[in-house]
This record gives structure tokens, sequence and C-alpha cells, in this order.
């Protein structure tokens, strides 16, 4: 969610902070070059589309859809998906000041994909 928030702000030097961070989670190249191309594209779980799903909703729309709310309540509970919205939101203040202020990724960090 944070990779997806990242790219959808345009906010380089999270993306290239963030992808070391995922792959050290467990997350795998592939999954990391999927992650621009949005819950629609081919090879997420459905709980993984969900996930991108939210980061969407709350970036276009400042809210989670019923229908992804509810898929996402039947993997996390209450705490869990309020972590989840706190976190998109946290990220979104984190991109903002980070573009705001020129903030430059650090040398030898992944770059950001283009769109």
């Amino acid at each position: 969610m944070i990779l997806r928030t990242g790219h959808r702000c345009r906010a380089a030097y999270e993306w290239g902070q963030h992808v070391p961070i995922a792959k050290a989670a467990g997350l795998t190249d592939a999954e990391i070059e999927r992650i621009p191309r949005g819950p629609d594209a081919e090879g997420w779980s459905d709980l993984d589309r969900a996930l991108l799903r939210a980061s969407d909703e709350l970036h276009e729309d400042q809210f989670v859809s019923d229908a992804t709310y509810a898929e996402l309540a039947s993997h996390y509970d209450t705490q869990q998906l309020m972590d989840l919205v706190f976190a998109v939101g946290q990220y979104h203040l984190v991109s903002m000041a980070l573009n705001t202020f020129g903030v430059q990724p650090e040398a030898g960090a992944p770059g950001l994909p283009t769109p």
C-alpha cells in the first residue's frame, strides 16, 4: 500500500526508500514492477487486489468503498482496517511534504516507474 501510494503521489523518494523494504518483507521484483499497473493487473491475489484498490480509492475518493472494505474485513480485524487507512493517509502526507520540499531520491535508490 505504501508503494502504491508513493507511486500514485509521484513521490520518487518514497518509492526509492520503500522498494528495498518491500523486498525485505518478501515482495518479489515482479510484484513490485506490477504495483504501478494497479489492482486490475494480472497476477494479484484477491487480497492484494483489495489492498491496492483501497489505496487507489483513498487516493481518489478519500474513502474506501463498501465492497472493498467488505473484502478487506474478511481478512483483517477492525484495528487492522483502521491501520490500513491511517497508513495510506500518513504516506500521502509524507509524499506531499517530500514532493513540495523537493527531496530527491538517495543515490542508488530505485527510480520511480513512469505511469
